[in-house]
């Protein structure tokens, strides 16, 4: 194996040096590949199925193959081979997208939940590539406007069944465009929908949305979605009044559930509901469980959202099933490599030199700020309630970073001029990185892209996109066959 390969310095300034520290690389992670990354990129090209890319849709980036993790390492090398040249913007942060986990994750949810149809959160992260795979796959979509359903829609080959517009509360305009792109399955959760849905689309078929427990969960929504329980039976009789079809019962459970057992209760809750649905007149074909399945527990929730639709629906011959997943499918497929552009540390009066920094101290004692921030990718942090933990990519222009680099308690800003743009406030970091070096963050899929904003003038993270060893040929197969079709080529999301 060739030697380690140094990058150039990205700044002239001569920070004082420290050995190094270390990110075990997929350590536990037995979903990623089992390999020994190179020390240097020259090594990771010479093993052309991780490198070569393919252009697969005309109108979407190539994709690769390879480890995110040489990916990221790649990404490094050609910024800093950029900035040698003089390029604007040559040090941006970007993503790195791994389509194979997207399909591990599909595996998963067949395994433990073979009866209930996955329809993706596209709110999640509607990144064009995961819309297509997910198409590809089979997958259905759960839209919330007009504008996901026409993303959707515009890839080609997804019939507008495989589409529930699980907004409750949809303009009358969205609803006039649902009926004429021809989706008909919509939620609502109060008699005003119902009224407008009967003006705006009187063909739809409806899923009432019922309030269920979300007190155990990151995200709660029943404080703007879900209609209590005694609620229900006047809303299906309006319904009747107004002609319309309601064919099923839908809940959510919060996004990011840390307590699965709340799955068990609300099947109780949308059995009763489908009750109240027989004794209104209507015959319930559909039960939608919604989302907040969370990666780390998912056996567990699936364990008992088959036990309960077992216990409660034991006859449920002629019902379909389907769910709500967003982050379950791309939250570990997103890594981010950030640059560090700037760094604010104690300095020895009088000298150029910086402050020994001592790893036992209560407080940050180095500041660095990155390339992206809370207006940005870590949206999430704001948004969705979210904590990042930063790993070092490359340490005073080196890969090697050696696991004996002493600690500091530092903190991690992002780019723009305002003091809520906090990454980290307070991590334990190695206080000898300096400006050029890159920090990364796995586990940066889910509400981060869809929801950053320009502000400040900062542009959003671009994505690199691969494929690792374990499901990536079924994925380039899903792929190649969507885009034989015809489909996924034009601009689409």
């Amino acid at each position: 194996m060739s030697p380690v390969e140094v990058l150039a310095a990205l700044n002239p300034v001569d920070h004082f040096i420290s050995s190094s520290f270390s990110k075990f690389i997929g350590s536990s992670d037995i979903s990623y590949d089992p390999v020994v990354l190179p020390a240097s990129i020259d090594d990771a090209a010479a093993e052309n199925w991780r490198l070569d890319d393919e252009k697969i849709f005309s109108s979407l980036p190539p994709l690769f193959r390879g480890h995110p993790e040489i990916h990221l390492r790649k990404g490094i090398m050609d910024a800093t081979r950029r900035v040698a040249a003089n390029e604007a913007d040559a040090e941006n942060a970007f993503f790195v997208a791994d389509l194979s986990q997207i399909f591990r994750q599909h595996e998963r949810w067949m395994k433990y939940l073979p009866e209930i149809v996955p329809h993706y959160a596209v709110k999640c992260n509607p990144d064009p590539y995961v819309l297509r795979l997910l198409a590809a796959l089979g997958a259905g979509f759960d839209c919330a406007s007009n504008g996901e359903i026409s993303q959707v829609l515009g890839i080609g080959g997804v019939d507008p069944s495989r589409i529930i517009f699980a907004n409750p509360c949809k303009a009358t305009s969205f609803v006039r465009s649902a009926a004429k792109a021809g989706v008909n399955n919509m939620t609502f959760d109060n008699a005003d929908e119902l009224c407008k849905i009967a003006r705006a689309h009187p063909e739809a078929k409806l899923i009432v949305r019922i309030l269920a427990d979300d007190s155990k969960s990151i995200c709660r929504f029943g404080i703007k979605f879900g209609a209590p329980l005694e609620v229900v039976p006047s809303l299906l009789l309006k319904a009747k009044e107004l002609g319309l079809d309601v064919i099923g019962v839908s809940f959510h459970v919060g996004s990011g559930c840390y307590d699965p057992t709340t799955y068990g209760d609300a099947i109780k809750r949308a059995r009763d509901a489908f009750i109240m649905g027989a004794q209104a007149g209507y015959r319930f074909t559909l039960l939608d469980v919604g989302g907040g399945f969370e990666d780390a527990r998912f056996e567990a929730a699936a364990s008992v959202l088959t036990d309960a639709i077992n216990h409660y629906f034991p006859d449920r011959k002629g019902i379909r099933l389907i769910a709500e997943p967003g982050r379950f499918y791309v939250s570990r497929a997103f890594s981010l490599a950030a640059n560090i552009i700037a760094r604010r540390a104690p300095m020895i009066e009088n000298s150029s030199e910086f402050v020994d920094l001592k790893p036992t101290s209560d407080e940050p004692s180095v500041m660095y700020y990155i390339n992206d921030g809370v207006y940005g990718a870590f949206n999430c942090i704001m948004f969705d309630h979210q904590t990042v933990n930063p790993y070092v990519l490359s340490l005073n222009g080196s890969f090697h970073v050696s696991s004996s680099e002493p600690l500091s308690l530092c903190s991690v800003w992002g780019p723009t001029c305002d003091s809520i743009d906090c990454v980290c406030k307070a991590v334990e970091l190695p206080s000898a990185l300096q400006i050029g070096d890159w920090l990364g963050f796995d586990n940066m899929g889910a509400y981060t892209i869809c929801a950053a904003s320009q502000f400040n003038g900062f542009e959003f993270s671009k994505v690199v996109y691969t494929t690792s060893r374990v499901g990536g040929e079924e994925v380039r197969r899903a792929l190649c066959n969507l885009a034989a079709k015809g489909y996924g080529h034009g601009v689409g999301p």
